[in-house]
C-alpha cells in the first residue's frame, strides 16, 4: 500500500508539472450564426446523457436579427467535440443559467433578455424561468412576478442559487447599460417569484455571479454596476453592499468579475479586469473585513474583457483564466497569490470578448475546457463567432477529481448547493458516479445522496439536516472493467439556518410573560404605515435550527384589530422555547424574513413531555410513495400524520393512530392530497403530534 501510495504521488506530481495545451473542437457550432454584441454561454448536462451541452438565449442577433438565432439554443455534445444545435423560442439577446428549480430532478433554465418578443407567456418577460422535460428541447413557463420592479429593457447576465435557504433555488439578474439594475427574485416553488431585493439605475454590463464570499453560509454576489461589485446576503433574500477598500470601479463597473475560493478557505474571493485592461485578484478577509490584493504578478495591463476562476490542471488550487483581443491566457495559482503562466492561444482571426465560460469537460479527458465568443472584424460588418476549446490530455486510467466542495466551506442545513467534479474515462468506455456523504470525516459511516448519476460534473444537493463540522463527501465511479473513488479534500462545515433578522426599523417589541403576549408599537403606528395585516408566528424544532413549519401561535383576528390586544399563547407548555415574530402585508412566512418585526425566545414554565420518538421516511428522495414510521419508547395518546406544503398550508391528514405503547408505527403516503389529486415535486414537512408532543421533519418529493 505505501509503495503504491508513493507512485500515484509520483504520477500526481508529474501530471502538474505539464503545461495544459487546449485544441479547437467547434465543429457544429458555427450554425446559427451570430450576429454582433454581448451574450452568455453556460456549460450543463441539458439532457442527462453524461455529455456536456452548451446552452445560450444569444447575442443581438437572437431572435431573426440578420441570423436564425432564436430562443434558447442549446447545442447538444457527443462527448467529443462534436455539436448540434436545437433551438426554441422566440426571443433572446441575453444571459442564462442552468439548474433545477422545481426539484424535479430535471435541468431546467433561468434567462434574462433584451428582445421579449414573443407573442405568448414563452419569451414574452425580460426576466424568466422555464421548466425542462430532460430533452433539452422543450419548455414549460414558469415565471410569475419576474421582471416585475421596473425592469423595462435590457435585462441580461443571470446566475441561479439558494439565496434564502429554503431548499430550492432563486433568480438573480444584471441589466446592461443603463437604468434597468440588479434584481434577486425568490422562488414561492409554485411557479411564482417574488423580488428581496434589488434596484433601478446606475449604468452597468451585464455579468452576475453569485457564491459565499464572506463564509457564513449565505449566498453573495458580485455583479458589473456603477453602483458597486460586491453585495452580502443575509440569507433572507437581502444584500449589501461591500466594495470595502475594493479600488475605485468608475461609471461603468468593474469588467468581466468571476468568483472562485483563491486561498482555498471555503470562501469566494474575487477576479475583475482594470480600468487598464489588466487583471485583478482579491482575497475577502473575515477577521479584518477588508479586501486583500492577490494580483500577485498577473499583468497590470492589457487587452482582456473578462476572467473567469477554475482549478484547470486539477492541483486542488484556482487558476486563472483571462480572455479579450482575441487572446486567451491561463495563470496557474498556487493558493497563495503567486501565478504562473501556462497555456496561451488565439482566436482566429483576433475578436473582442463577447463571453466566456470554462468548467465544463466535454470530452472526459479529466481537465477543464472553454467556451467563448469572439466579435471579429468591425462595425458595420463585424460578426460574433462561437468557439470551444477542449484540453488536449490523453486519458490512460479511470480517475475522479472533486471540484467543489473542496473544503472549509460553511452550508446550511436544507439548502441547496451543487456538488462539482471532473472525471477521466478511457475513450471506450461509458461510466456512472455514485456521490456519498459522511458527517464523520473520510472514515464514514457513508449515506447515499444519488447513485447512478451520469458522469457529467455536476449535481443538485439538498444538504441534510444534521449538522457536523466534519462533512465529506465521497465520488465514485465506475465503467464495466474499472472503479476509482475520491473524497473532499478536506472537511466542510454544515450549520443550521439561524434566521437573520433586520437590525433596523423595528416595527414593534413583543413581550411575553408567562402565557401572555403583547405588542408595543413603535412610531409611527400601525394606522400610519402602509400596512394590511399582522400576523404572529411561532416555530419550531427550536436548538438554533431553521422552522420545520409555522403556524399561528396567538388567538386572534390576523388584522389591525389586535393592535392594542394582549395575546394568549396557543397550549404554550409544549415547547420549551418558542420565536415570535410579526408579519406584514399578510405575505408566506418562508417569503417573508425580511419583514420580520422581531424574533423573542419564550421560556416556559412547565415541564416538557419527555415523550421520545424517533422520526422517519424512506426512500427520500421518493416518487410516488414513501413510509413514513415513528418508534416510541413509552405509551402514547392518540397520534396524527399531517403534511404540510412549503407555503404552510397541510396537503392531507395521514392516519389517526389509536392509543399504543412501545415500538414502530408506519403510514405510507402515495403523494395525493384530501381530494384524491397527485401532488406537484417538491419539498414537503411531515408533523408528528401526539398529545403535548409534535415532530417535523422534512421529504422531498421527486418525479
Amino acid at each position: 500500500m505505501k509503495q503504491l501510495s508513493f507512485y500515484l504521488f509520483l504520477l500526481f506530481f508529474a501530471v502538474n508539472l505539464l503545461s495544459l495545451e487546449y485544441t479547437e473542437s467547434s465543429n457544429g457550432l458555427n450554425y446559427p450564426e451570430f450576429e454582433g454584441g454581448r451574450t452568455e454561454m453556460e456549460f450543463a448536462d441539458i439532457n442527462a446523457d453524461g455529455n456536456i451541452d452548451i446552452l445560450s438565449i444569444g447575442d443581438h442577433g437572437s431572435p431573426y436579427i440578420n441570423t436564425d438565432q432564436h430562443g434558447i439554443m442549446v447545442w447538444f455534445g457527443d462527448g467529443n467535440g462534436n455539436w448540434n444545435v436545437y433551438q426554441n423560442g422566440n426571443f433572446g439577446y441575453g444571459g442564462i443559467a442552468v439548474g433545477d428549480v422545481n426539484n424535479d430532478g430535471l435541468l431546467d433554465v433561468g434567462y434574462a433578455m433584451h428582445h421579449n418578443y414573443s407573442g405568448n407567456d414563452f419569451g414574452d418577460q425580460l426576466i424568466e424561468v422555464a421548466l425542462g422535460d430532460g430533452t433539452g428541447m422543450n419548455w414549460t413557463p414558469w415565471d410569475d412576478g419576474l421582471a416585475t420592479n421596473g425592469e423595462t429593457w435590457g435585462m441580461f447576465g443571470t446566475d441561479f442559487a439558494d439565496v434564502d435557504n429554503d431548499g430550492d433555488l432563486d433568480i438573480g439578474s444584471n441589466s446592461f447599460g443603463s437604468g434597468a439594475g440588479v434584481h434577486i427574485y425568490l422562488n414561492q416553488s409554485d411557479g411564482s417569484w417574488l423580488q428581496s431585493f434589488g434596484f433601478l439605475g446606475g449604468n452597468s454590463t451585464m455579468d452576475l455571479d453569485f457564491g459565499d464570499i464572506n463564509k457564513d453560509g449565505n449566498v453573495d454576489f458580485a455583479v458589473k454596476h456603477q453602483y458597486g461589485t460586491v453585495y452580502f446576503g443575509d440569507g433572507t433574500g437581502n444584500f449589501v453592499l461591500n466594495d470595502a477598500n475594493l479600488p475605485s470601479s468608475g461609471t461603468m463597473g468593474r469588467n468581466g468579475t468571476a468568483l472562485g475560493d483563491i486561498d482555498n478557505d471555503g470562501g469566494e474571493d474575487l477576479s475583475y479586469i482594470n480600468s487598464n485592461e489588466g487583471i485583478e485578484i482579491w482575497v475577502w478577509d473575515e477577521t479584518e473585513e477588508l479586501w486583500i490584493d492577490f494580483s500577485g504578478n498577473l499583468p497590470t495591463v492589457g487587452n482582456y474583457g473578462s476572467t473567469q476562476l477554475y482549478d484547470m490542471n486539477v492541483d486542488g488550487y484556482i487558476d486563472v483564466c483571462a480572455f479579450g483581443y482575441g487572446t486567451f491566457t491561463l495563470w496557474l495559482g498556487d493558493g497563495t497569490g503567486n501565478w504562473t503562466q501556462d497555456a496561451q492561444f488565439y482566436t482566429p482571426p483576433f475578436g473582442y470578448f463577447k463571453a466566456f465560460r470554462v468548467g465544463g469537460d466535454i470530452d472526459h479527458n479529466g481537465f477543464p475546457d472553454i467556451v467563448l465568443v469572439a466579435e471579429e472584424g468591425s462595425w458595420p460588418s463585424y460578426q460574433n463567432h462561437l468557439y470551444c476549446y477542449k484540453e488536449t490530455s490523453t486519458v490512460d486510467s479511470l480517475t475522479i477529481t472533486p471540484m467543489f466542495p473542496r473544503g472549509n466551506e460553511k452550508f446550511l442545513q436544507n439548502s441547496i448547493q451543487f456538488i462539482d467534479w471532473v472525471s477521466a474515462v478511457p475513450e471506450v468506455d461509458s461510466s456512472l458516479v455514485k456521490l456519498d456523504y459522511s458527517i464523520n470525516g473520510n472514515n464514514g459511516p457513508w449515506t447515499t445522496i444519488s447513485d447512478s448519476l451520469p458522469n457529467n460534473g455536476r449535481f443538485q444537493w439538498a444538504v441534510p439536516e444534521i449538522g457536523s463540522p466534519n462533512y465529506c463527501i465521497r465520488y465514485t465511479v465506475w465503467t464495466a472493467t474499472d472503479i476509482e473513488t475520491a473524497t473532499t479534500p478536506q472537511f466542510f462545515t454544515v450549520e443550521p439556518y439561524e434566521l437573520a433578522y433586520p437590525a433596523t426599523d423595528v416595527l414593534a417589541v413583543v413581550n411575553v410573560e408567562n402565557t401572555e403576549v403583547s405588542i408595543t408599537w413603535n412610531s409611527p403606528t400601525p394606522d400610519e404605515r402602509d400596512l394590511e395585516s399582522y400576523d404572529i408566528y411561532r416555530f419550531l424544532e427550536i436548538n438554533n435550527s431553521a422552522p420545520s413549519y409555522w403556524d399561528l401561535i396567538c388567538e386572534g383576528s390576523a388584522d389591525t384589530s389586535f393592535i392594542d390586544t394582549d395575546w394568549i399563547l396557543l397550549e404554550p407548555d409544549f415547547y420549551q422555547y418558542a420565536v415570535v415574530a410579526i408579519y406584514s402585508n399578510g405575505l408566506q412566512a418562508e417569503a417573508a424574513f425580511s419583514n420580520v418585526v422581531e424574533k423573542l425566545l419564550v421560556g416556559v414554565d412547565n415541564e416538557l413531555l419527555t415523550l421520545n420518538i424517533i422520526l422517519t421516511n424512506y426512500p427520500n428522495p421518493f416518487n410516488p410513495t414513501t413510509t413514513i414510521s415513528f418508534n416510541v419508547t413509552q405509551t402514547f395518546s392518540f397520534a396524527t400524520i399531517d403534511i404540510y406544503n412549503l407555503k404552510g398550508q397541510k396537503v392531507k391528514t395521514l392516519q389517526l393512530f389509536p392509543n399504543g405503547g412501545l415500538g414502530t408505527r408506519s403510514v405510507i403516503w402515495d403523494g395525493m392530497d384530501e381530494n384524491g389529486r397527485q401532488v406537484s415535486s417538491g419539498i414537503y414537512f411531515y408533523r408528528l403530534k401526539s398529545g403535548n408532543f409534535e415532530k417535523t421533519k422534512k421529504m422531498l418529493l421527486m418525479k
